[in-house]
């Protein structure tokens, strides 16, 4: 019986939250220079997320070449995204929850569907943009880095 390989979820985990490390550090970026309303300036996240999926992915492909497939591949970028995801959410329940209830207030005063928001809200609703986010980086990275391509 062939035992699991320990490599895609260590890489997943530590790239998952070099993801989420990366969010927070633009989120206080944007906090500080009063930027946290620039819409366009959120394209960023997805640069974030695109950096820490490919590096997952090629570091699986160099550490475990001889397990490198392409759905092993697209499940370290999912994998990776999820985490990254889900760190970055709880971060955000717990900064508008605890330390700026402004900023929630704010967003349910001035987004389009703001009367409808709370913390929980906000929160699920960053980890299924980073979900599908992540979805779309692995199958775009994988079909670049299409192991069946290498030979």
């Amino acid at each position: 019986m062939k035992t699991k390989s320990p490599a895609k979820t260590y890489i997943s985990e530590k790239y998952g939250l070099s993801i989420a490390i990366g969010l927070i550090i633009f989120f206080f970026l944007m906090r500080i220079f009063g930027l946290l309303y620039v819409v366009e300036l959120r394209v960023m996240n997805i640069v974030i997320m695109i950096a820490g999926i490919l590096t997952a992915i090629k570091t699986l492909r160099s550490k475990a070449p001889e397990e490198f497939t392409y759905f092993k591949g697209m499940g370290t970028g999912v994998l990776t995204g999820i985490i990254g995801s889900i760190l970055f959410g709880l971060f955000v329940f717990f900064y508008v929850s605890f330390i700026d209830t402004g900023l929630m207030q704010n967003i349910i005063e001035n987004e389009p569907m703001g009367r409808f928001m709370n913390p929980y809200i906000v929160s699920v609703v960053i980890v299924v943009e980073g979900i599908a986010s992540a979805l779309l980086v692995s199958f775009i990275t994988m079909n670049y880095l299409d192991p069946t391509k290498l030979q």
